[in-house]
């Protein structure tokens, strides 16, 4: 008689589908394959502007060689899912604070 000894491991769903750490914009035209925002709305979250008064909510890096001129925009992938988690938050208590009967 063959005894064999079986582990198994149970993965969560972060593990089977890791989350990136950064995510680049997508191309023009194009929206992201994460959140379904087109390029130029993660322009405003991501760079100082009028719109966001010059503060941007969600983090960014640019990552180029020495002396370029141009480099590769990075988003920061936590911070953007926390900023967009964060109107999903206040959207609901709005919503819950208009339904209340006064």
């Amino acid at each position: 008689m063959i005894h064999r000894n079986h582990t198994t491991t149970v993965t969560s769903h972060n593990d089977a589908h890791p989350q990136p750490e950064f995510i680049r914009l997508p191309q023009p035209g194009a929206r992201c394959p994460y959140t379904g925002l087109s390029r130029s709305t993660l322009n405003e979250l991501i760079l100082p502007s009028g719109v966001n008064q010059h503060k941007p909510p969600v983090k960014s890096v640019v990552q180029k060689k020495r002396n370029a001129i141009r480099g590769i925009r990075l988003i920061h992938y936590a911070s953007l899912i926390d900023y967009l988690n964060g109107l999903a938050t206040k959207a609901a208590q709005s919503y819950e604070s208009s339904a209340r009967p006064n």
